[in-house]
């Protein structure tokens, strides 16, 4: 295989990952500051809602400009 994964390799880290059972480990934030935080994650800024709504009007303008330039 041309990343490195053959099937024996592939069967002994599997066996490897049932071993060590990671999900076991993984556990999310359990404080309420914890779960603030993360449910924060995908935020993007303040100034992302108004970048969209500015490209959104700039789209509509070049739309009527081209409608204009086509009426002459």
């Amino acid at each position: 295989m041309a990343n490195g994964w053959t099937p024996s390799r592939r069967a002994r880290q599997s066996e490897l990952i049932r071993q060590w059972q990671p999900w076991e480990k993984a556990t999310g934030p359990k404080s309420a500051a914890g779960k603030a935080r993360c449910a924060r994650n995908a935020w993007k800024g303040g100034a992302r809602g108004v970048l969209r709504e500015l490209a959104r009007v700039l789209r509509a303008q070049s739309q009527r400009l081209n409608e204009f330039r086509r009426n002459d």
